[in-house]
């Protein structure tokens, strides 16, 4: 079922739906590149004791500019996945990319970076094992993004931030935005936590990690930001197993007397809008369907 938008809400009570043509390569196709950076072993990143390189795939819009300041949106995987699993390789680019051609070229939403990072650390199996996946690495995942992932994408291709210094990021953090699926929505809420900084707006679909909203508050509460300066669009399935989970975590943040976290559907009004769809379950289908609709209303 497709949503309506008006002025008065601009995140519509019902999800949109992707056309099926969507699912096709478009007639303006952006391009996907393979970007390496270094980096350093999760468990051990503070002591910097053992470089890594890693890869993340990103996608640039039909006709790419220097000349042109765009959003980005870091968009992490799920468990059993790495950093082609969302947008596919440039050799074989996935229907999502093909989704994100066709929302640009009718207008659903402006021309934008995506990146698809991943948080395995030094196997490709890593997010196979999901205490190792949901207790250290995404939890640690923040500091390879700040310190390293984001310069490199920044200082390479044409963003809002002026440079790749942390004073750059933060003055930039509007036009950053941060989502993932499952084990990439914990990502995304560890972000959130810990990143608070770099990143204006968040997209967390089908994944907890602080099931009473303590250690969410209490970060918010201790940084120098205000309700006003972060959003959240949580998305879920009313059939996802994560759904229970999901929804007491949102339910507990927004019952916080700090009022750190306002349930509303427009930004004017408040920093949380929670969806879930009816009937969708825990597969791929819904992460597509969820990020496009992110996609549809972040920087609209």
């Amino acid at each position: 079922m497709e949503g309506d938008n008006d002025s008065d809400n601009p995140i519509p009570k019902e999800l949109w739906t992707i056309p099926n043509e969507y699912l096709r390569e478009a007639d303006q196709p952006g391009t996907l590149v393979e970007l390496r950076y270094d980096t350093y072993e999760s468990r051990t990143y503070a002591q910097k004791s053992k470089p890594i390189t890693k890869r993340a795939i990103v996608y640039l819009p039909y006709e790419y500019s220097d000349e042109k300041e765009y959003n980005v949106l870091y968009l992490m995987h799920g468990g059993w996945s790495n950093e082609t699993t969302t947008l596919g390789t440039p050799e074989q680019p996935s229907a999502f990319k093909h989704v994100v051609d066709h929302g640009i070229r009718n207008g659903e939403f402006d021309p934008l970076i995506i990146v698809c990072p991943t948080y395995n650390n030094e196997s490709p199996e890593d997010s196979a094992d999901y205490t190792l996946a949901f207790y250290t690495l995404t939890a640690n995942y923040h500091q390879e993004l700040v310190n390293d992932l984001i310069p490199a994408v920044e200082g390479t291709y044409s963003t809002y931030a002026k440079g790749t210094s942390a004073e750059d990021i933060r003055e930039s953090r509007d036009y950053r935005a941060f989502g993932g699926f499952s084990m990439g929505s914990v990502a995304t809420w560890h972000t959130f936590i810990n990143s608070l900084d770099a990143f204006r707006y968040f997209l967390p679909m089908s994944g907890a990690m602080d099931y009473d909203g303590d250690i969410i508050d209490a970060a918010v509460t201790a940084s120098d930001f205000i309700p006003d300066d972060y959003f959240i669009y949580a998305i879920t399935g009313s059939s996802d197993f994560a759904y229970g989970q999901f929804a007491r975590q949102i339910e507990a943040m927004i019952a916080k007397p700090s009022g750190n976290f306002k349930l509303y559907d427009d930004e004017r009004s408040g920093n949380i809008a929670y969806r879930v769809k009816e009937g969708y379950s825990h597969d791929g289908r819904a992460a597509m369907e969820y990020t496009y609709n992110g996609l549809r209303w972040f920087w609209n």
